[in-house]
């Protein structure tokens, strides 16, 4: 099987070459460029490509796919908001992911925006590298005692709830199916945990049913002085009302891991460059904002996973079975 793997990073090449033997007959070609409608004919030839989560897998860019001979799309993640299910199906292209790889990576860097955040360490470090060892603005609140509000309570919401009951929190969480084995977590509703919570991280898919969730009503619900944390996806959050929330004082700290614009920018080095929306900006201004470049899942653990769950997905296919990772 020759695979075109689209948006190769260092990381990539070198996790990827290591699953050989999760799939002896692949032929993998690395190339840089994303996948896009604009180089999706880059495919002419292969029988299968393997993309990311910032890739547009628009109905164009499969149709232009299935002109090429394209037969299997590899998701070398878990989130598959940017692929077209229906134009694939039409197209009889097959669409794998990784549903799951290492949700302890991404609940760790959860917790990590969260305290980064409310105690202002990455203004720490700037102030202490220039000899200014002043606290004066990098006051925080203690978490122990706290309430913290889980959205989701999948591997990864539950992952989270395990680390925020390790701080001394009291855990509530909101998920249309409990996790039964969370016996330490309360389930309420979910304006109950937007006015109960002291901190609130999303740990849900993105669908048509919660895309802004997080906006200017649920915000207005929330307590003042939250902190906020997304390591899911950045259409939860109408990045508009957050940004309001945030200058009227609402919040006591953001994290962000994910954000609406970042499609196009993320993974990429864009430091030589003016960015065409104001809106990244306006959120780095922020004092007690923490933004990172949807990096929860870089862990060498959780790429190994990823990279051999691919690769078995391509050999399932190949052989003409069902893994349970098709979509």
């Amino acid at each position: 099987m020759k695979i075109l793997f689209f948006g190769t990073k260092s990381y990539d090449k070198e996790f990827f070459s290591k699953t050989d033997e999760d799939c002896p007959d692949a032929d993998i070609t690395f190339i840089e460029p994303n996948l896009s409608p604009e180089t999706a004919r880059l495919a002419e030839g292969f029988e299968a490509v393997c993309a990311f989560v910032n890739m547009d897998l628009s109905a164009r860019t499969i149709n232009i796919l299935h002109d090429c001979g394209v037969k299997l799309i590899l998701m070398r993640c878990a989130g598959y908001n940017n692929v077209d299910l229906e134009a694939a199906g039409a197209c009889g292209i097959t669409v794998m992911h990784v549903p799951g790889y290492s949700p302890e990576a991404v609940a760790e860097h959860a917790m990590a925006l969260v305290l980064t955040a409310d105690r202002h360490t990455h203004k720490a470090y700037i102030k202490c590298r220039e000899n200014n060892f002043n606290l004066s603005g990098l006051m925080g609140i203690n978490l122990y005692g706290r309430t913290a509000g889980i959205v989701g309570t999948g591997k990864i919401g539950a992952a989270m709830a395990r680390i925020c009951r390790g701080f001394g929190m009291r855990v509530i969480a909101y998920d249309m199916y409990p996790n039964k084995s969370l016996e330490f977590v309360e389930y309420v509703e979910f304006e109950r945990l937007l006015e109960e919570a002291d901190l609130i991280s999303l740990h849900c898919p993105l669908t048509k049913d919660n895309y802004h969730m997080i906006n200017e009503n649920t915000i207005a619900k929330m307590k003042d002085g939250v902190i906020l944390v997304n390591t899911s996806r950045g259409a939860l959050i109408r990045t508009e009302d957050l940004i309001q929330g945030i200058r009227d004082g609402k919040f006591f700290a953001v994290g962000l891991d994910v954000y609406e614009e970042e499609n196009g920018t993320v993974y990429e080095d864009m430091s030589d460059r003016i960015l065409e929306h104001s809106t990244m900006a306006r959120l780095l201004s922020f004092p007690n904002v923490m933004v990172t470049s949807h990096q929860g899942f870089f862990t060498k653990e959780a790429l190994s996973a990823i990279s051999r769950t691919t690769m078995e997905n391509a050999a399932a296919f190949a052989q003409g079975r069902k893994n349970g990772n098709e979509l």
